[in-house]
């Protein structure tokens, strides 16, 4: 096969399954979410190689089509992706083609779906200040009459939450259009997922500040007990306003 003719997703897993240099295939995205594939999908594929190794495979790196969009990278470098990164998700919920490490690569992607309780504790911190930040200057655009601004704020206040609330279980947040399969499968501790998505549906269409102030009643007490009070008692005041009337 040279580099220009057409490679699909069996041919390079049968190319790596005979090619000892390759350690491991791992297929994320659409194909490693069971239910999720459309007519549109590809397959998202890495070709893992071992650190030090070289492969005739190499030849295909960055290869991409409407079949196969390929990502070829040592063992070193596998490790090192998503941490931190966009793709933490994508390889915590991707599906182990082969693994010729005895569970080594499925341990790595493991430790990719789990975030450190240190890391995981200061991202919580971070994202939990971002999500007053925005809830409080929505609720502060509606009272001073600056409606669009208002929604715009509560909009982005629904991605910080998201990002809190994953931290807060020591999970890398889904992409948004994995967050139904994700929360359907594996539920956030002490929410219902099919309520809370109706009102970050809600929030997100309309601004609706009742129903932020009421989902902050909710949010606030879970931030505490995991030990971000001073992240909240930093706004002082300005949380009255957040809180529901």
């Amino acid at each position: 096969m040279t580099a220009q003719q057409p490679l699909t997703f069996d041919k390079i897993v049968e190319l790596a399954a005979a090619d000892s240099a390759i350690v491991g295939v791992v297929l994320k995205g659409s194909h490693a979410h069971q239910g999720m594939t459309t007519e549109h999908s590809d397959h998202d594929l890495y070709v893992v190689v071992a650190d030090d190794a070289s492969t005739d495979l190499a030849r295909f790196a960055g290869r991409r089509s409407p079949e196969l969009d390929l990502v070829i990278l040592s063992l070193a470098d596998f490790r090192a992706t998503g941490m931190p990164g966009f793709e933490r998700y994508a390889l915590a919920r991707a599906r182990i083609v082969l693994d010729r490490l005895d569970g080594g690569i499925a341990q790595i992607l493991a430790a990719k779906a789990r975030l450190g309780a240190d890391e995981a504790f200061r991202d919580a911190g971070e994202w939990l200040d971002a999500y007053a930040n925005s809830l409080y200057r929505s609720v502060k655009n509606h009272r001073d009459g600056h409606p669009l601004a208002a929604r715009l704020d509560a909009a982005d206040s629904i991605r910080f939450l998201l990002e809190l609330l994953f931290a807060l279980d020591r999970r890398p947040r889904p992409y948004n259009k994995y967050l139904e399969w994700e929360l359907a499968r594996y539920p956030l501790p002490g929410w219902d997922a099919d309520a809370l998505l109706a009102t970050l549906d809600r929030i997100s269409a309309t601004g609706d500040v009742s129903l932020q102030r009421s989902l902050f009643a909710r949010v606030e007490p879970a931030a505490r007990r995991a030990g971000h009070g001073t992240v909240l008692d930093a706004w002082g005041a300005d949380l009255e306003l957040m809180r529901p009337q």
